[in-house]
């Protein structure tokens, strides 16, 4: 069997059960802490045990080109990936910067981009081509290169999985991915393009019209029906690598906050090639690219927060990270009634 079809590890059912009963023994009225309570509880069922812990925290961000790119989609020029690799290096992006002040590991991967992009300590080089092909003329990538992409992720995973990882954010930077992910959530719900397509780094409105209808072109030209087929037809290299990440991740039973618009889609596939994979993803934020409201429909996903942000880079995903800690420490360190002499209802 391929290893993206294997099925996840079980969440600990028994565990979380338990985690749902502790917390109607906290100093609280039931439900009172509303999506905090279904954090502990969920994580708990993550890690098999009843006080869950989540101090370790592990970050890739997938980039890659897309060929797509040269139909003018983006505001922002093919240069912009490997120069905001750079930045990510550097220390200077906006996700390395919430990074930095979560003390999370951090890594940029390189899936393959237009221009060159200089060795660094925080880059894993996994060059597949010099991005993917324009997918209104042909696939955008082989079935190698998506199997390469897959296994990239995977790698991601793996290697967050050797260093101890409690959570994993994947994140993406590639100039004309929002028009890979509108295509891919076009495809796959069978939905008009026009409603998922959003200006991406800030296209003038007065083009959405022209981004729609590049997409719908592309489907129309591959007809592409099941999960991978769209990933090869339509998807970027870091998409696929994204979502060769969410499976390794609940392969190995670490559980992933998946970040807005670009990683949801890449979410959405994996979980519609692997349906074991769902209990472990966790969704961080509303986007505010219109298409991603139809991506959390389909997976009846339920984010943390929708505070307007569309930056991408795992940024969003970076910040609910202190929610979810708050989460665990109220399920740990909040004394019981009984402890508390506090009389119950």
């Amino acid at each position: 069997m391929t290893w993206y079809l294997e099925n996840a590890q079980t969440i600990h059912s028994e565990v979380e059960a338990q985690a749902q009963q502790y917390q109607l023994t906290l100093t609280k009225p039931p439900g009172a802490l509303g999506q905090l309570e279904d954090v502990a509880i969920r994580l708990a069922g993550c890690q098999g045990q009843l006080h869950p812990e989540l101090a370790n925290i592990y970050i890739s961000v997938f980039a890659g080109d897309h060929g797509v790119a040269n139909q003018g989609v983006s505001a922002f020029p093919q240069a912009v990936t490997a120069e905001m690799i750079k930045n990510f290096a550097a220390g200077g992006a906006a996700i390395s910067v919430l990074a930095k002040q979560m003390h999370a590991q951090f890594e940029v991967v390189n899936l393959g981009t237009v221009f060159e992009v200089p060795e660094h300590e925080a880059i894993v080089n996994a060059h597949i081509a010099k991005g993917t092909h324009d997918f209104t003329q042909q696939a955008a990538m082989s079935t190698e290169q998506l199997e390469q992409a897959l296994t990239a992720g995977q790698a991601a995973a793996i290697r967050a999985k050797q260093a101890g990882s409690q959570l994993f954010i994947g994140g993406e930077m590639g100039i004309a991915n929002t028009t890979s992910a509108s295509a891919i959530g076009a495809a796959f719900l069978s939905k008009p393009a026009a409603e998922l397509v959003g200006p991406g780094t800030g296209l003038a409105a007065d083009k959405l019209g022209m981004k729609a209808q590049v997409i719908e072109n592309a489907i129309a030209l591959h007809k592409a029906k099941t999960p991978m087929e769209i990933l090869q037809c339509l998807g970027g290299f870091e998409i696929a690598a994204l979502a060769g990440a969410y499976i390794s991740c609940a392969q190995l039973g670490m559980p992933v906050l998946v970040d807005g618009f670009i990683s949801t889609s890449a979410a959405l596939m994996a979980v519609a090639i692997n349906s074991s994979i769902k209990p472990w993803l966790f969704y961080s934020h509303e986007s505010q690219e219109p298409g991603h409201q139809a991506l959390l429909k389909a997976l009846d996903a339920k984010p943390l927060l929708n505070i307007g942000m569309r930056l991408g880079e795992g940024s969003g995903a970076a910040v609910v990270v202190s929610l979810m800690q708050s989460a665990v420490a109220l399920h740990n360190q909040m004394a019981t009634f009984a402890q508390a002499g506090v009389s119950e209802a």
